[in-house]
């Protein structure tokens, strides 16, 4: 079986390349009406330039998955903001594209926790709505609209998971198909577990985006064992690999924070029981240091016995 590693949003090995320089609300509020539409403009063209720059980085390092920042377009979804994005930087958009096919790259983005179809209030799904939307329209420019995939987690409980995963289910009829097709969910590391994300990712025909530090801080009643093939039958019906989420504790007493790097020790179980299932499959590490990250813990991997190295950012286990 092989494993791709991927990263997400800024190679910190740049200098000065974040996806995601911002521009406040409070601080458009401030600007005259030409020095905002400027702003706006100079903003989201330093994030697409940022971006084609970490997709050179990647491609440099055979790093073939990857996730892009939420952030490239500042205030996109703001009500008194949301401008046309897409028009200003076609080309950019399209340099994106051309190098994402060209290199059989796999790119993702994964909104923030304020994304959810959980709440009781209309407002709050309707933005999640706008939320998606904006990743989607951004998969569109970039023409990985089939491709590409948009994260989420369900969301909070409200103190009854019951109604509230009912009310999810509901809500999610808000979101227009073609969106929809492009959503992934995943487990989280408080509320819904591995198990309920499942059960809704089955009922919803989503692929399910499994993260193993979220398990282990918020584990579920039936064997890891018993629901991997489930949670790998959910991605049958699209042509992507399953992902899966991969990082370490900070600390024993902070367990829910994400460490710098991977423990290769912390993770050993799992890619003991992966061997055993044989499934290909791409994690996506979510270490604070990033694509460095990444690229020790392949290092630390290929010395193993039966791991080898394959490329710049991927493992094969025999």
């Amino acid at each position: 079986m092989k494993i791709r590693f991927g990263y997400v949003s800024t190679a910190i090995t740049l200098w000065d390349a974040s996806p995601a320089k911002a521009l406040t609300f409070t601080r458009y509020q401030q600007l005259g009406e030409q020095e905002r539409a400027e702003r706006l403009l100079q903003v989201t063209k330093q994030n697409l330039d940022h971006t084609i720059r970490m997709l050179h980085y990647n491609i440099a390092h055979e790093i073939e998955v990857y996730r892009m920042s939420s952030s490239i377009v500042p205030l996109a979804t703001h009500p008194e903001v949301r401008w046309d994005f897409q028009s200003p930087f076609r080309s950019e958009w399209q340099e994106i594209g051309r190098l994402v096919k060209k290199h059989r790259l796999r790119v993702s983005f994964h909104p923030n926790q304020f994304t959810l179809f959980t709440s009781d209030k209309a407002k709050i799904t309707d933005n999640a709505v706008i939320d998606m939307e904006y990743h989607y329209q951004m998969l569109e420019a970039v023409g990985i609209e089939h491709e590409g995939l948009i994260n989420i987690h369900i969301g909070g409980a409200y103190g009854d998971k019951t109604e509230t995963i009912i009310r999810f289910h509901k809500n999610l009829k808000k979101l227009p198909a073609p969106v929809k097709s492009a959503m992934t969910l995943e487990n989280d590391d408080k509320t819904y577990n591995a198990e309920e994300t499942l059960i809704a990712c089955e009922k919803e025909t989503i692929p399910f985006v499994f993260d193993y530090h979220h398990h282990m801080a918020n584990p579920c009643e039936p064997a890891l064992e018993e629901l991997l093939p489930r949670i790998f039958q959910t991605w049958d019906h699209i042509r992507l690999l399953p992902k899966i989420h991969i990082s370490s504790p900070k600390t024993e007493k902070e367990f829910r924070s994400h460490a710098d790097f991977v423990d290769l020790e912390f993770i050993l179980p799992f890619l003991k029981l992966l061997k055993e299932v044989g499934q290909n499959v791409d994690f996506m590490i979510e270490a604070k240091a990033k694509d460095q990250a990444l690229l020790r813990l392949v290092e630390e991997m290929s010395k193993l016995r039966g791991y080898k190295r394959v490329s710049g950012a991927a493992i094969e286990i025999k």
